[in-house]
């Protein structure tokens, strides 16, 4: 099982095209999205080929294997476009191989999960990516597909084998840990 999580598209049709060729490259088998899908928000400058058409027309393509979160950029208008639900504010994943272990789902910007030592806090938001554990928690951030902050390219997150990977979409590794 591989999961490619990605968050912080915002309307950028360039990138959206760069998440699924990595999708497939990585043979994912679900596309986890963090939220900031279409817009790009006031505090950011235009995304590379921004196109929000074109974006969700993409994302609709993959729609039976997207498990998405909602962003504070994403609005009831576009779930009007987008062929999948989008305006949760969080989610939650079981896996047997983790024993128990709970991945809980959300952008970052407001959400308090209820989370126990081993879980996993996976989100977006910052545009930073981040995978880290702190006070027992594992904490994972994909950065962002189309507006990376922090000096980091674009990037996404795979999870397989227990192992979370950040990477560009060059495939170098950024940043890896195992829960």
């Amino acid at each position: 099982m591989i999961y490619l999580f990605a968050s912080d598209i915002h309307g950028s049709a360039y990138y959206m095209q760069q998440l699924m060729e990595a999708y497939k490259r990585n043979r994912a088998s679900r596309l986890i999205l963090l939220g900031d899908l279409l817009y790009h928000g006031p505090r950011n400058d235009l995304p590379r080929e921004y196109n929000p058409k074109k974006t969700y027309a993409l994302l609709n393509i993959l729609q039976e294997s997207i498990i998405c979160v909602k962003g504070n950029c994403d609005s009831e208008v576009d779930q009007m476009v987008l062929e999948f639900p989008i305006l949760s504010d969080y989610s939650s994943l079981f896996l047997d191989e983790l024993g128990g272990k709970m991945i809980y789902l959300t952008h970052g910007h407001h959400t308090k999960p209820p989370l126990k030592q081993g879980d996993i806090l996976v989100s977006g938001h910052t545009h930073i990516p981040m995978a880290t554990q702190q006070d027992g928690i594992f904490l994972v951030n994909p950065g962002s597909v189309a507006i990376p902050k922090g000096g980091f390219p674009p990037s996404y997150c795979i999870y397989k084998d227990r192992t979370f990977t950040i990477l560009d979409f060059d495939d170098n590794t950024l940043m890896e840990m195992s829960v």
